[in-house]
């Protein structure tokens, strides 16, 4: 596909990266000149040096033969009008990044109204994994299928703990649980297990099940934390905004500490039951006087990522059972995983991860068809939710007789509200939302996991 990404910061770049990795055709264009050529001289894509409101230079981009568009620039308001011009000019399809609050309220009318195909919030759809993670304390990460019917879980294998040393075909009849291990994380290795896999200290594994279940294996394996009352959050900036509400909403005590006082004021007035303090948050003395040794959870939200990650790692020095860490820069990211801090938000990331998503669901001729898509494991595994369409020569029959290719998994089965672990009796119908994971990185449709 042609795409055209206009903003080429940080966000812009990792994009740019992204598509280029999954072979499409694609165009860069900044203001800043050693930003596009830094972008042309590292990735197979083009370049143009422009803005992304002059008529002039978005056609000089392609912009009329553009299938999707891509508007990253640092104004909200620029990405809008950049997407409209494009539109007139001929793009197919538009994105815009839009971050400020102020336009939560009428993304529905700009999409519908305006034409904007999608429109992207990083630091709200941050927020909604944070408060995912602060949901399911027990696990690393959590992702959410089926508008929320269904979850895949990342957890860590204790030594000697139960299933450490337990094969994958053990698990139901040893521990009594119906749990399914989709991939295992084995230092830089990434494995679809079968039932034959055996379990070692430090893996980390992908897993559905029931909630009950789920909640049984914690016990289990000795990882059971208790519910998440209460938090505290270093900075005050616009993931804390969205953060805030659903954590209010979730009946967890929330602290704020931060430094602007001018946003201390606003923080005050938009929450009045949050506790907002007006000081350093990277100060060890006001982090001790605010009780942060005594609190169930941590989040580190400052615009910078070393105070992030440092802030992070006293937080579990002294303690703290739940830490979740924002970090931008790609490069820091499997540095911090290796000092112990699990829990790590990108913003960056889940942009290039939400449009991904949108890219993909736009090369299939069913458009639709993918519904959900996650990368995980520092981007070598995805999971994806597709929906079953008519027609397919696997619906029907029982997955014990379907021809799955390798690195290819079925994750899940939502029929309705009925979540289904599934086994090789079972099968897949029409309407079916279908999570699959899988190591194959380029996969948009559903077709593509199963041989003729």
């Amino acid at each position: 596909m042609n795409i055209l990404i206009v903003g080429c910061g940080k966000a812009g770049s990792i994009l740019a990266q992204t598509l280029c990795n999954e072979e499409h055709d694609v165009t860069v264009m900044d203001t800043d000149p050693d930003v596009v050529r830094a972008l042309v001289d590292n990735n197979d894509v083009q370049g143009v040096v422009g803005s992304a409101l002059i008529v002039a230079d978005l056609q000089a981009a392609g912009v009329e033969h553009t299938n999707i568009i891509i508007a990253m620039t640092d104004s909200d308001e620029t990405n809008l009008m950049c997407c409209l011009i494009a539109r007139k000019c001929g793009a197919k399809h538009s994105v815009a990044r839009v971050r400020n609050p102020i336009y939560s309220s009428q993304l529905v009318f700009m999409r519908e109204e305006m034409g904007i195909s999608m429109m992207i919030n990083p630091e709200y759809q941050t927020a909604n994994e944070i408060a995912r993670m602060l949901r399911y304390p027990n696990a690393i990460h959590v992702e959410t299928f089926a508008k929320g019917r269904m979850d895949l879980a990342e957890i860590k294998v204790s030594e000697g703990g139960a299933l450490d040393g337990i094969q994958l075909a053990a698990i139901r009849p040893k521990l009594g649980l119906r749990i399914l291990v989709c991939a295992v994380r084995r230092g830089d290795d990434i494995t679809i297990p079968d039932g034959s896999f055996v379990l070692k200290a430090g893996d980390r594994i992908y897993i559905t099940a029931m909630h009950a279940d789920l909640g049984r294996l914690y016990k289990i394996v000795g990882e059971l934390k208790s519910r998440v009352k209460d938090c505290i959050i270093v900075g005050g900036g616009k993931i804390s905004f969205y953060l805030v509400r659903q954590l209010l909403e979730l009946g967890i005590q929330v602290k704020i500490i931060e430094i602007d006082p001018e946003r201390c004021d606003q923080l005050a007035e938009w929450f009045p039951k949050a506790n907002i303090i007006r000081a350093d948050g990277t100060d060890q003395d006001i982090l001790m006087e605010e009780g942060l040794e005594n609190a169930d959870s941590a989040i580190m939200l400052t615009g910078i990522d070393e105070e992030n990650i440092i802030l992070s790692l006293y937080a579990k020095k002294i303690g703290v059972d739940k830490i979740v860490t924002k970090i931008n820069r790609s490069s820091l990211l499997s540095i911090s995983e290796s000092v112990g801090l699990e829990n790590i938000v990108s913003p960056k990331e889940t942009t290039a991860e939400l449009i991904l998503q949108y890219v993909r669901a736009k090369q299939n001729s069913q458009n639709s068809n993918i519904i959900t898509l996650y990368r995980l494991a520092e981007d070598k595994l995805e999971a994806i939710e597709f929906i079953v369409r008519g027609g397919a020569k696997y619906v029907g029959a029982e997955l014990k007789d379907l021809q799955v290719r390798p690195g290819f998994l079925i994750a899940g089965i939502i029929r309705g509200n009925k979540r289904i672990i599934p086994s090789g009796t079972d099968c897949l119908k029409v309407n079916d939302s279908v999570v699959v994971v899988t190591t194959n990185r380029k996969i948009t449709s559903l077709d593509e996991m199963f041989q003729e």
